[in-house]
């Protein structure tokens, strides 16, 4: 959404918010307290922290008195403690380097990375803001913003321990970005199970004083879950698939394809990178944002389905045609009005949408449609290039089919990108 927002001329800034704050720190606390000393946080902290979490969460479950104790812990982060703070500052520092890795593997960047963390010295100023308002009430110790009337139920500002929540953060945030960017739209990218949460949010960010255009602004694009044929993942309880492991998996299976078919295939490597990833992030976007999917193999690395693999391995053969006629005519005196057949026709129309495309996906905030453009794109080349003979005696038609390939390999490359996808040299 960032690169295509970006591509239509918005300003835009990218922020990763990270939850690096809450209740999962104060449990991560507690168990590194009992059983740091079993777990090696240096050579993979990432699994050496998720284990510690599935345990302290099971230990929480069987037993409320240590729940208790967890949450006494987020008490003492909040009030400074430096036990609990050189702790949250370790396990922040070393997620934050593992998930660099991940970030840089997908070509992912970020304007900002301000995190829950950062918001906690905005809340009283938030807070304020909604006391003058008069919606904050007291109700058993605390504070919430009743919306019984608007069918939302109770929003809780800070709980009867006087600890913060989501809620409080991400109003502080609200606040923040609205005095700081002046937004005109602030999209949520969070999954559907966050629903609840950022309709009170947002209907509480109407009484914090900001401009009217920020809190219209304020939308959840919501998204699916991504689900195993086992069923749903979750770091809780110790299911979740870790991204790294899916995206090594899906480079090495590609890897495996390119050796049977094309053993002399130089940089296979740097190959099979491109296309494992983009098998992914395609498969991820090509359904509704909304729906909840099923991850399989053999459907996301097909090289003829509709995937990222079919729509590359066009991108490549629009290449290899104009590395066999060895030059491609200048575009503005190529004679367009040659390409009569109905197959070109076709390419053409298709083509001329992809403005449009790009627009209707900000207007829904729905990547699928550019995933699915660039499929019906593919799907019209593959027949344009099968009915016709693309290098012929006749040089003027020549030329306008030679510059119809390369408009098609251009956008396929822009549209890809738009995706996060890199287009490789050979398949």
């Amino acid at each position: 959404m960032y690169k295509i927002y970006q591509f239509l001329g918005y300003r835009v800034i990218g922020i990763n918010h990270l939850g690096d704050y809450g209740t999962q720190f104060a449990k991560l606390i507690e168990g590194y307290k009992r059983w740091g000393k079993e777990y090696d946080l240096g050579e993979n902290p990432i699994e050496a922290l998720t284990q510690i979490y599935v345990r302290i969460s099971d230990l929480c479950k069987e037993d409320e008195k240590v729940l208790e104790i967890c949450r006494e812990n987020f008490k003492k982060l909040e009030n400074g403690d430096s036990y609990c703070l050189d702790l949250w500052t370790k396990f922040r520092e070393l997620s934050l380097k593992e998930f660099q890795k991940i970030y840089d593997l997908l070509d992912v960047s970020f304007d900002s990375w301000n995190g829950e963390s950062f918001y906690i010295d905005k809340i009283p100023e938030m807070e304020k803001r909604l006391e003058k308002a008069g919606v904050i009430t007291e109700s058993e110790g605390a504070k919430i913003v009743d919306l019984e009337d608007q069918s939302l139920g109770v929003c809780m500002i800070r709980k009867a321990d006087g600890t913060t929540i989501y809620a409080t953060r991400d109003l502080a945030a609200i606040l923040y970005r609205a005095q700081e960017y002046d937004f005109d739209k602030c999209l949520y990218v969070v999954a559907y199970e966050q629903n609840l949460h950022f309709k009170q949010i947002f209907e509480v960010a109407k009484f914090l004083g900001i401009p009217e255009k920020c809190v219209n602004g304020l939308e959840h694009v919501r998204y699916g879950m991504t689900r195993l044929s086992t069923g749903k993942m979750s770091t809780r309880e110790g299911t979740a698939v870790k991204v790294d492991d899916l995206l090594k998996e899906s480079i090495s299976r590609v890897k495996k394809i390119m050796e049977e078919k094309n053993p002399e295939m130089e940089n296979k490597e740097q190959e099979a990178q491109k296309i494992g990833i983009g098998a992914v992030i395609f498969s991820n976007l090509y359904n509704n944002i909304i729906k909840d999917q099923v991850f399989d193999w053999e459907t996301a690395l097909n090289f003829n389905g509709e995937t990222g693999p079919y729509v590359q391995y066009i991108y490549v053969r629009t290449n290899s045609v104009l590395e066999k006629a060895e030059v491609v005519p200048d575009l503005k005196k190529v004679d367009f009005e040659l390409l009569t057949d109905p197959e070109s026709m076709k390419v053409i129309s298709v083509l001329y949408q992809f403005e449009d495309i790009l627009k209707a996906v900000v207007n829904k905030n729905e990547p699928s449609i550019l995933a699915r453009y660039l499929i019906d794109l593919s799907q019209s080349y593959s027949n344009f290039y099968n009915e016709n003979k693309i290098i012929s005696e006749d040089e003027k038609l020549t030329e306008a089919r030679l510059c119809l390939n390369k408009s098609v390999g251009i956008v396929l490359k822009i549209g890809a990108k738009l995706l996060g996808m890199k287009m490789p040299n050979k398949m």
